[in-house]
């Protein structure tokens, strides 16, 4: 179940507590109230941002995303469509995250560094940024 209340969302999660967010103005994402998302940056409207999490001016993230707790995406960095990225993980400026890539918990993406679509980076890892063309080495998700 969900209701509107003036830029609030609600909903019951599989447990019955009562989940709120709030609509970014860029793009309508949904933003826990206890995230901080730079007015600058843009969330697809089926983005979730949750508690803690902190996402920097010129930020991309795209429909379907969920930036989990406590998550820290760097200014101009492109999170792409239906990627997960886990708790603790940072999200260096610049940085680029393809579509459908999962992003385990507690991992480094340095800044201008890259994670091509659809691959898999395993808990507490950490993404170089490399040469252009070469991919991260980061298996592909099922």
């Amino acid at each position: 179940m969900s209701r509107r209340i003036k830029g609030l969302v609600e909903f019951e999660d599989d447990r019955g507590a009562v989940v709120r967010y709030l609509r970014h103005p860029h793009g309508g994402g949904l933003v826990s109230p206890g995230a901080h998302v730079h007015e600058g940056a843009w969330l697809a409207e089926t983005t979730y941002v949750e508690a803690g999490a902190v996402v920097h001016d010129g930020a991309r993230v795209g429909p379907g995303s969920w930036v989990d707790v406590d998550v820290v995406v760097g200014a101009g960095a492109v999170v792409g469509s239906n990627v997960h990225v886990g708790a603790g993980t940072r999200v260096g400026a610049g940085a680029h995250v393809g579509a459908g890539a999962r992003i385990g918990a507690r991992v480094s993406i340095q800044e201008r560094a890259s994670v091509h679509a659809d691959q898999v980076v395993p808990d507490g890892a950490t993404v170089a940024a490399s040469g252009r063309g070469r991919r991260s080495g980061y298996g592909r998700a099922a």
